[in-house]
């Protein structure tokens, strides 16, 4: 029984074959960027198919030329993901908005690594910042060889706090993950496999769909009390930590994303220039 109401998407779209749902970002002219509807209808769309008795296997993936490059920085730069206290509201109730903000954004991401389900992610082009966020939420990681990674957060005078950060060091380990998050470069895909953070590289999207529709065949197959058993084994242990990092970091940037670097971050970033930090 399909209980995803397809009516409540709009930049997101889902296609069904047999026990495989493919969940496809869709709003390609904008890069995928994520606005405040893509938070709104992804655990949306994710609860539909967590319920779904006939889905087995959920694949994330994109339409147009990028997985995702991340935030609507325009979005974000006019208060669009986040709600603007008014000017009389105290530094603490500023905070205070900002942390629930981050934990409502964490909290749709999250709705991706609750599902019951195996949920495999199919990257191309770029998945930066919080496509990167949504392909950590993924069990399994399915890259194109044009694909171009990256945790950019603190480039743009951010400390990355959609999951990212939590999620990664049971992926990578924590010495690559401090690189990524350190200097926030980019990552080919070839380098991603070799640290593990994709299973396997092929030469297009085309292709790395196909593997992971194959690849979902493969796993539907099997008993799904059997598969969704060993995804909430696999999951048991890191769910308490990724919970508590995720309370962290939200607390954390509730009083640092007020800093003079992100407002110059966001000046450059609309100026098309590069920024310049003083660490204040």
């Amino acid at each position: 029984m399909d209980t995803t109401d397809t009516n409540q998407l709009s930049v997101l779209d889902i296609e069904q074959d047999g026990h495989t749902a493919i969940l496809w970002l869709n709003r390609p002219e904008a890069r995928n960027a994520m606005a405040p509807r893509f938070f709104e209808e992804l655990p949306l769309a994710l609860e539909g198919l967590s319920l779904d008795e006939e889905v087995r296997v959920v694949i994330i993936a994109a339409r147009g030329e990028h997985f995702s490059v991340g935030l609507d920085l325009k979005a974000a730069a006019s208060g669009g993901l986040m709600s603007m206290p008014s000017s009389n509201t105290s530094m603490a109730g500023r905070a205070a908005t900002t942390r629930a903000a981050v934990l409502r954004l964490q909290h749709s991401i999250t709705s991706v690594a609750k599902c019951p389900k195996p949920v495999i992610a199919v990257v191309h082009g770029y998945c930066i910042g919080g496509g990167l966020d949504l392909a950590c939420a993924c069990d399994i990681r399915i890259a194109s060889e044009n694909s171009i990674i990256s945790l950019r957060e603190t480039r743009m005078a951010m400390v990355a706090d959609l999951g990212s950060i939590q999620r990664l060091p049971y992926i990578i380990g924590k010495g690559h993950l401090a690189e990524m998050a350190f200097t926030g470069e980019d990552i080919v895909a070839s380098r991603a496999k070799e640290i593990g953070l994709v299973n396997d590289v092929y030469p297009d999207k085309e292709d790395a769909l196909s593997a992971a529709r194959e690849l979902a065949d493969r796993i539907a197959a099997n008993s799904p009390l059997a598969v969704q058993g060993a995804k909430a084994v696999i999951s048991r242990h890191e769910s308490s930590d990724i919970a508590e990092g995720l309370e962290y970091v939200a607390t954390w940037n509730a009083g640092f994303l007020a800093s003079n670097d992100l407002v110059e971050a966001m000046a450059a970033f609309i100026e098309k220039r590069d920024a310049h930090f003083t660490g204040s």
